[in-house]
C-alpha cells in the first residue's frame, strides 16, 4: 500500500471543498472570446466545477518555433476563477504543431512497414525523439512557471492519452538502449530470447531491431520486451514532463488519463507515478453487455489507486463518432453510466467535451453543451447530473471493500496473445471480462491485482488466464490457499516464464502441487464443441450444458485433486475438465478447458459460496434480478436499474436515497435506467 502524497491530499481537499467534480474537456481556443463569457455562465448552470484546459493547445500557443501566445489562455483562466470553476491545466504535447514534424521529421513516427506517418492529426510523434521531448519540454515549462500559482489551477494534466508506438529508428535507438538494462550482456539476451531457434543469435546490441514487418512470425520474446520498451518509453515522457511540472513549482496533483485495459501500456507500472489515477471510458450502448464491462474497468480503476477514489475524466454524454455505427445516449443513460463510475469510487465525473465541436474530425462527437444549445435534452441532462452530484457529497472518499481479487498482468496478456498458439481463439480479456460478469450479476465487489499481489486477506482469487506465472506468484497463491483462499485457475494458464518461454514438465508447472492436478497437451477444441459430464461431487452431478468445453481443452490427469468434470467423448473422454483441491485451510479449483457461461457461472457461484463471500446487500452471492447492479461504497448502496423493466427489491431497515430524500423501509423501487443511492442514516 503507498503512501498518500502532498499532491493526493490536494486532491481530496478539492473534493472535501468543492463536492464531487464535475466537468468536462474545455477548448477554448476554438472559440470567441464572447463565447468564453457564455461557456462560464452555462457551466455554473449546470454545476460544473472542474474542466481540462489546453489538452491541444500547443499550436495556440506556439505557433510558430519559439513564440509564446498566452494572452488568451491568461483570460481563460482568470474567467474561470473568477466563475468559481477549477482547472486541470494540460501540458499540450499530444498534438504537436505542424511545424515541428515539418522541419523536424525525426520526431514522427513510423509505422511496423517502415512508413513514417506526417503531421495534420494528432499523436503524431515519436516517444523516443529526443528533439520531440526536448521541445515538449520547454513548452511545458514555460506553461507550468507561468499558471503553478494561479488560483485556477488545481490538477495538471500530462499528455492526452498516452499510446504511440514507433517503429523507426528513434526507437531502435532507444530499445537497444532499454534492452542493454534490461540484460546487461549479449550473451544474456540470446539466452532469454532463444535466438538458437531459427538462427536468430545477434553478436551484438546494434544489431537489434524493433519488430518491424517480417517474411514471417517474429520472435515472441523480442515481440514482448518491444511492448514492455514501448511502454516504459511513454511512462518516461510522462515523468519528465511530470518532474519539469514540479520543478517549476507547482504542488497540484498531477495525472494523465489511462484508457481501461488499454493493450499498449502497462498501468501497474505506471499507477505509482500518477497522482490521482484518471480514466477515459467509452462503452458501446450497443453491447448489453456495457454495463458490467465498463463496471471492471472502473474497478480496475479503484485498484491502481490502491483503493483511493479515481477521477473519470473522459466519457460521451451521447453519440461518440468514431464508431462505424454510433448510438446515441439518452439523457437517462447518460446519468446512470455517470452515477454508475460514482458508485465504483471516482469522485470526478467529466465529458469530452464541454462545447460541441463545429470543426475537425470530432465534430460530430457529442458534448455537454450540444450544437443546438442549451435549450437541448442533452444540456437539460447535464444539469440533472450536475444537481446529482452535489446530492452525493457524503460518498466523497468513501472506498468500497472486496473478498474477491481477479489476477491480471499486462505481461502475460501481451505474451499470451502472440501468434502460433494452440489457437488463436482464446482471448484474455475475453475471458476475464466473462469471469468478471458472473460477480456483477451476483453484486459481488472485486479488486482487480497485478501478478506481484500478495492475496492475503482476499477470500476468492480469480485467474481466468494468466499465460505467465512467475516464482514468486505460484508460492503468493499457494500461501493464501493455505491461509484459507479459494483460488480459481483457468485454462492455459501458468505456461510460460517471464521471458515467454514455455516452462518443461507437466503443466501448470509451478501450480502442479497447488492444484492436484496436471496436464500434458494444450488443444484447440472442434467448432462443435465437447461435452462434459458433472461428477456426484460437483452438485450432485448437476447436468450441464451441450456442449460445455469450447475453444482450448487441456490433456489433464488428476494428482489428488477431486475430479468435478470430464469430458464425455473423442479423444480426451474421460479426461478432468474440473478439479478441486483442498490445500491447508483453503481450496484450489483448476479449470482446465474454456467452457460457456452457464457452467461458468455454476462454478463461480459455488467458489464464492465456499468461500462464504456476501453481495452488496451483505447476503450470499446468488444473481441479482436481471438488470440489478449492486454496489456498497463505504455507508452507501447504490442500485442501478440497466433493464427495460421497473425492480422492486428488498433491502433490509430504514434508509434514505441520498438521490430524492425519500425514505424507505424493507422495498425499493426502481424504475427503467434509474439509481438509487441508498444510506443507512443521514450523512449530511
Amino acid at each position: 500500500m503507498s503512501t498518500t502524497t502532498a499532491p493526493r491530499r490536494a486532491f481530496d481537499a478539492l473534493i472535501t471543498e468543492r463536492g464531487l467534480a464535475f466537468g468536462g474537456d474545455y477548448n477554448p481556443e476554438q472559440w470567441a472570446p464572447d463565447v468564453w463569457r457564455e461557456d462560464v455562465e452555462l457551466m455554473q448552470q449546470a454545476g460544473v466545477n472542474l474542466v481540462t484546459v489546453g489538452v491541444f493547445s500547443w499550436a495556440t500557443i506556439e505557433p510558430t518555433p519559439g513564440a509564446r501566445e498566452w494572452a488568451w489562455l491568461d483570460e481563460v483562466l482568470d474567467l474561470l476563477h473568477a466563475g468559481g470553476i477549477a482547472v486541470d491545466l494540460a501540458s499540450p504535447v499530444a498534438s504537436p504543431p505542424p511545424w515541428l514534424g515539418i522541419r523536424h521529421p525525426e520526431t514522427l513516427p513510423v509505422d511496423r512497414d517502415g512508413v513514417r506517418l506526417i503531421p495534420g492529426s494528432r499523436n503524431q510523434f515519436s516517444p523516443a525523439s529526443r528533439v520531440y521531448r526536448q521541445h515538449a519540454a520547454a513548452i511545458t515549462r514555460d506553461l507550468a512557471e507561468r499558471y503553478a500559482d494561479h488560483p485556477a489551477v488545481r490538477m495538471w494534466h500530462v499528455g492526452n492519452e498516452y499510446g504511440q508506438i514507433d517503429h523507426g529508428d528513434e526507437a531502435a535507438r532507444e530499445f537497444r538502449l532499454w534492452l542493454r538494462r534490461r540484460y546487461g550482456t549479449i550473451e544474456t539476451l540470446n539466452e532469454a530470447w532463444g535466438t538458437a531457434f531459427w538462427s536468430q543469435h545477434y553478436a551484438d546490441f546494434d544489431e537489434i531491431l524493433p519488430p518491424r514487418r517480417m517474411p514471417y512470425l517474429v520472435n515472441p520474446t523480442q515481440s514482448l520486451d518491444f511492448r514492455r520498451y514501448s511502454s516504459d518509453q511513454l511512462l518516461e515522457c510522462y515523468r519528465e514532463l511530470r518532474d519539469v511540472i514540479r520543478d517549476a513549482g507547482a504542488s497540484q496533483p498531477i495525472t494523465t488519463n489511462f484508457m481501461g485495459f488499454h493493450a499498449l501500456t502497462d498501468y501497474w507500472a505506471w499507477a505509482g507515478d500518477i497522482d490521482v489515477i484518471s480514466d477515459d471510458q467509452y462503452p458501446d450502448p450497443a453491447s448489453p453487455h456495457a454495463p458490467a464491462d465498463i463496471a471492471l474497468v472502473q474497478d480496475l480503476m479503484r485498484s491502481l489507486g490502491d483503493g483511493r477514489s479515481w477521477v473519470l475524466m473522459e466519457q460521451a454524454i451521447s453519440a461518440t463518432s468514431w464508431r462505424e455505427h454510433n448510438l446515441p445516449k439518452s439523457p437517462l443513460r447518460a446519468r446512470r453510466d455517470s452515477l454508475q463510475a460514482v458508485a465504483r469510487g471516482a469522485d470526478a465525473v467529466c465529458y469530452f467535451q464541454w462545447r460541441q465541436a463545429r470543426a475537425g474530425a470530432e465534430r460530430f462527437h457529442s458534448a455537454m453543451l450540444p450544437h443546438a444549445g442549451a435549450d437541448s435534452d442533452v444540456f437539460r441532462g447535464v444539469r440533472r447530473q450536475g444537481d446529482d452530484l452535489k446530492k452525493l457529497s457524503p460518498v466523497a472518499g468513501a472506498r468500497i471493500d472486496a473478498d474477491v481479487a481477479i489476477l491480471f498482468d499486462w505481461s502475460s496478456w501481451w505474451a499470451g496473445e502472440e501468434p502460433a498458439r494452440p489457437t488463436a481463439r482464446l482471448n484474455t480479456m475475453a475471458e476475464i471480462t466473462r469471469w468478471y460478469r458472473e460477480l456483477w450479476r451476483r453484486g459481488v465487489a472485486a479488486d482487480v491485482v497485478p501478478a506481484a499481489s500478495d492475496f492475503s486477506g482476499y477470500r476468492t482469487i480469480l485467474v481466468p488466464h494468466s499465460y505467465i506465472v512467475e516464482p514468486h506468484t505460484a508460492a503468493a497463491l499457494h500461501r493464501a490457499v493455505e491461509a484459507g483462499a479459494h483460488v480459481v485457475v483457468g485454462p492455459f494458464s501458468g505456461v510460460a516464464d517471464a521471458n515467454a518461454q514455455v516452462l518443461t514438465g507437466r503443466s501448470p508447472v509451478l501450480l502442479r502441487a497447488l492444484v492436484g492436478v496436471s496436464g500434458e497437451e494444450w488443444g484447440g477444441v472442434p467448432d462443435a464443441g465437447s461435452p462434459l459430464a458433472a461428477d456426484e461431487r460437483w452438485d450432485a452431478g448437476r447436468t450441464l450444458p451441450e456442449p460445455s468445453a469450447r475453444i482450448l481443452a487441456e490433456r489433464l490427469r488428476s494428482e489428488g485433486a477431486d475430479v468435478l468434470a470430464r469430458h464425455t467423448i473423442g479423444d480426451l473422454a474421460g479426461v478432468p475438465a474440473l478439479a478441486r483441491h483442498d490445500v491447508g485451510d483453503g481450496t484450489a479449483w483448476y479449470l482446465g478447458a474454456v467452457v460457456d457461461d452457464a457452467t461458468l457461472s455454476a462454478l463461480i457461484g459455488d467458489v464464492l459460496a465456499a468461500a462464504g463471500v456476501t453481495d452488496a446487500f451483505g447476503a450470499s452471492a446468488g444473481v441479482l434480478p436481471e438488470g440489478l447492479e449492486a454496489v456498497r461504497r463505504g455507508d452507501v448502496l447504490f442500485l442501478l436499474n440497466h433493464a427495460d423493466t421497473p425492480l422492486d427489491i428488498t433491502v433490509e431497515g430504514s434508509r434514505i436515497d441520498l438521490l430524492t430524500g425519500e425514505e424507505t423501509n424493507g422495498s425499493v423501487g426502481i424504475a427503467p435506467g434509474e439509481v438509487r443511492a441508498l444510506t443507512e442514516r443521514r450523512t449530511w
